[in-house]
């Protein structure tokens, strides 16, 4: 395989190709990738998601009506835990724009998104200035619009979008990361023309219990659940349903989307979805079905 590596959105990319990729689609990937970043990264000054947290109003953003679709059925499955103005909860405990990583007292999300912010297959309109934030499921979006990007160039591909990676062509083994030692895994997954997207409360984690998991309606991070992984044939799908597993209701929004699924509780315990096909290395006696509801 042929490995291409690099920076963005702040984290690692790695493309592997059965073969070269031409420079034009490269250069595509480059443009998807800085074209998404523009929109929706509440990280820089410049991007469409800032100018609508200072000014309200209305931008035109590809991918917003995908995205947005997706979270109000995430906010609907998890009983208002995953909202899409988010951004101000995450500030507030220091994962903000400069990454002070300094946190004041947790703020929750407005509880009422749906009133404030409307949506179109294209465009985002926000009745008063308030800050998105689409990190529950925009990377993987975001992987799948670099899989479009590749659609015509005939090679087999892996694209890793710092761990959510979405595969197309010759089957991949992948290891489930442990959220409290990265140098084991829990199990593996062969990928096939599917997506494989992991959450973990190890992953951008700060100060004496805090990471960017957050439960909207308080502002605080989730504490019961440290990892999920999702598989699905798509990775935004996959990246939803990976952050909804931190909170009841996300294996019934899983089960509806037809997203199969392992999570890792902070006391090791470790539940699965029926038919998801991960081989896992972790006790018998400590693996179980999710109970049903």
């Amino acid at each position: 395989m042929v490995v291409w590596r690099f920076e963005a959105i702040g984290t690692r990319w790695e493309i592997d190709s059965s073969a070269e990729l031409p420079a034009d689609a490269r250069a595509a990937v480059t443009a998807t990738i800085d074209r998404f970043d523009r929109e929706w990264s509440r990280f820089r000054a410049d991007s469409l998601v800032t100018r609508l947290s200072v000014d309200g109003g209305s931008l035109t953003a590809a991918d917003a009506g995908a995205m947005l679709d997706a979270y109000r059925e995430l906010s609907e499955a998890t009983a208002g835990a995953v909202n899409p103005l988010v951004g101000e909860s995450l500030n507030a405990l220091g994962y903000d724009a400069e990454y002070s990583l300094t946190p004041r007292e947790p703020r929750a999300a407005p509880v009422d998104w749906l009133q404030r912010l409307d949506w179109s297959t294209d465009r985002v309109t926000l009745s008063a200035p308030a800050l998105i934030d689409v990190g529950a499921l925009g990377k993987g979006r975001l992987v799948d619009r670099v899989m479009e990007v590749l659609d015509s160039v005939d090679v087999d591909l892996v694209v890793d979008g710092g761990g959510d990676l979405r595969v197309r062509g010759a089957a991949v083994r992948v290891g489930l990361e442990h959220p409290y030692d990265a140098t084991k895994a829990i199990g593996v997954v062969t990928l096939q023309d599917a997506a494989l997207c992991a959450s973990a409360v190890n992953r951008r984690a700060w100060g004496d219990g805090l990471h960017h998991v957050l439960d909207a309606r308080t502002g605080v991070p989730v504490r019961t659940w440290a990892a999920t992984w999702a598989i699905a044939p798509d990775a935004m799908s996959a990246d939803a349903v990976a952050t909804a597993l931190f909170f009841d209701g996300g294996p019934e929004l899983a089960a509806s989307w037809g997203v199969e699924w392992v999570r890792m509780a902070t006391d090791g315990r470790v539940e699965r979805s029926p038919g998801c096909p991960a081989e896992l290395f972790i006790a018998t006696d400590r693996t179980r079905p999710a109970p049903p509801k």
